[in-house]
């Protein structure tokens, strides 16, 4: 599958930038020389140097550090309520349809309930109302982003248990709970990676979004949502502190979206042969 990726140039470079803007978060404390709560006020607003590459914001504090500390906040949040929302959503939309009935009725209902509604207006609701940070800007999240992992894998376990081999393992006397688990739920992880790299992308613009609005982490936690929401006030005098937070959102969300279409292209069979002609 590696090799697939890496044959598209696009994907690749997704591949690879993503790379770097992991690698940057975790080593963050090794790569910045400065810390990034560190408050001077001697150096408020100063441009980029030899000492501080990105320059300092309003309060003194080095923004090459706040930058790489800040991706340390978007990956931890992508992480956690991709994980979230994509385990709750496979589990209950693969439950749902293969189950079949009032179970199926059900979740469609909720989900089609959910989906009237913009999901960004129903994370800010419910920021609004939980109040800034980490753990309820996940929740947030992850609350409205298992929609859409439950109408993928509802779609793909309808698919999945109608095909031979699942016939073969009723006939062999599997039970439905070893059928659905062992046989329908890898069969249909493909999809699901494809999305969680795509919702990896959604959700750094989410959690930027919020944090921007003062809804998402609290300051003086480094997110570069709250970055500009700082620079706003400084955007003629001092450019650098809009810059660089959103370069850092530019490139991560096309790393993820880029990785999520190179997954896409590989693991898809037909778009394999496409390519190969």
């Amino acid at each position: 599958m590696l090799r697939r990726i890496f044959k598209r140039p696009f994907a690749a470079a997704g591949a690879l930038l993503g790379a770097v803007v992991v690698a940057g978060a975790i080593l963050a404390p090794w790569i910045a020389a400065h810390s990034p709560y560190e408050v001077r006020i001697e150096e408020r607003l100063a441009g980029p140097s030899m000492e501080h590459p990105f320059g300092t914001d309003e309060s003194g504090r080095d923004v090459l550090a706040r930058v790489l500390f800040g991706a340390r906040t978007s990956l931890t949040v992508g992480v956690a309520v991709v994980l979230l929302a994509s385990i709750g959503g496979a589990v209950a939309g693969g439950l749902a349809a293969f189950l079949g009935g009032a179970a199926d009725e059900a979740l469609q209902r909720l989900v089609d309930m959910l989906m009237a509604f913009p999901g960004i207006l129903l994370v800010i609701a419910l920021a609004s109302v939980l109040g800034p940070g980490v753990h309820h800007t996940v929740f947030a999240l992850a609350a409205t982003g298992w929609v859409g992992f439950a109408r993928l894998m509802r779609a793909q376990v309808l698919r999945l248990k109608t095909l031979e081999f699942c016939e073969a393992a009723r006939a062999l006397g599997a039970s439905r709970k070893r059928i659905l688990f062992l046989h329908i739920f890898p069969g249909a992880l493909a999809p699901i990676l494809v999305q969680a790299s795509l919702a990896m992308a959604a959700v750094i613009m989410a959690e930027s979004s919020l944090s921007f609005l003062g809804l998402g982490v609290a300051p003086p936690e480094p997110s570069w949502g709250e970055m500009l929401a700082s620079a706003r006030d400084h955007m003629a005098g001092a450019p650098h502190l809009m810059v660089f937070p959103t370069l850092a959102i530019m490139l991560s969300v096309a790393a993820f979206y880029a990785l999520g279409e190179g997954l896409r292209e590989a693991l898809d069979p037909k778009d394999e042969l496409a390519y190969r002609a």
